[in-house]
């Protein structure tokens, strides 16, 4: 794995006050294995690879009805269809997602060999869903440092421009930490930051996927999708993973499962799999 460069930059405050390095940290093409050199490199590039093989269409299947078997579960307790989050740590199907060998091994390809995943939320827009998500870098909100984190996104369902797909702005990862505004109620957005005028940042790009396949994006990279008008529903699980080297703030670090290689330090909670079916 390509080492990380020097910190030689003046840091950027998170939300918490904390001083955090947010420089974008390449992947080796040279010691991928699940993803080609190329493909490497064209992360590095762009921010993002797509689409990728994950799951068969019968195993894509299964995952969908064990998500909608969820998803069931949180509206009828009065929950809404964003409510599933840091999911890994209390059902097991999604820690077994979470832990899968070919997602990891894809996030290994760009993190190096130790691995932490930390992260696990679905996105579900239901049909006539008018949310969107407005341009934005999850660095903003993870208090994490050093930023060495990328996004699996899976699909639970296809997720194309008529559903309200998600977005990224490729290339944008290289501009470093954006100045985001919080957000308004006209701007329909989901997320409570976004970056002004984000166009200038980079080239939009869709990130249509079929279900069963997935992306993978940088923290830095602006990304975001808009609403759902139409009546396909569009889900997707967002798996996090990040290099065992980052800490993390706020208590962040019990979220984290070593999912490749070792966390010396122990930082990391490892916590292990919650008791439940799995989604196969």
């Amino acid at each position: 794995m390509q080492s990380a460069a020097p910190v030689t930059f003046d840091a950027i405050p998170d939300v918490s006050g904390e001083n955090r390095d947010l420089r974008f940290r390449p992947g080796d093409p040279t010691t991928a294995t699940a993803l080609s050199p190329e493909q490497v490199a064209a992360f590095n590039d762009r921010g993002h690879v797509a689409p990728l093989p994950a799951f068969e269409p019968a195993e894509a299947d299964r995952i969908r009805a064990y998500f909608d078997g969820l998803l069931a579960q949180a509206l009828a307790a009065g929950k809404d269809s964003y409510s599933l989050s840091t999911a890994h740590l209390s059902h097991g199907g999604v820690y077994d997602l979470l832990t899968h060998p070919t997602l990891v091994a894809y996030a290994a390809d760009l993190l190096g060999e130790h691995v932490v995943g930390w992260g696990s939320h679905f996105f579900c827009k239901m049909p006539g869903d008018g949310t969107a998500v407005g341009w934005h870098q999850d660095a903003s909100f993870w208090p994490l440092s050093p930023s060495h984190a990328v996004t699996v996104w899976l699909a639970i369902d296809d997720a194309d421009e008529g559903n309200g797909c998600m977005r990224f702005l490729a290339g944008s990862h290289h501009s470093g930490h954006l100045t985001y505004r919080e957000s308004t109620p006209e701007d329909h957005s989901a997320l409570n930051q976004v970056v002004p005028n984000a166009e200038q940042y980079g080239t939009e790009v869709l990130d249509e996927l079929r279900a069963g396949t997935c992306s993978v994006h940088s923290d830095l990279l602006l990304h975001g999708s808009e609403a759902n008008p139409g009546p396909r529903r569009r889900c997707g699980l967002t798996l996090r993973y990040c290099s065992a080297g980052v800490r993390a703030g706020q208590g962040w670090n019990a979220k984290g499962v070593v999912v490749r290689g070792e966390d010396p330090s122990g930082h990391w909670a490892n916590p292990p799999r919650p008791a439940g079916p799995g989604w196969g």
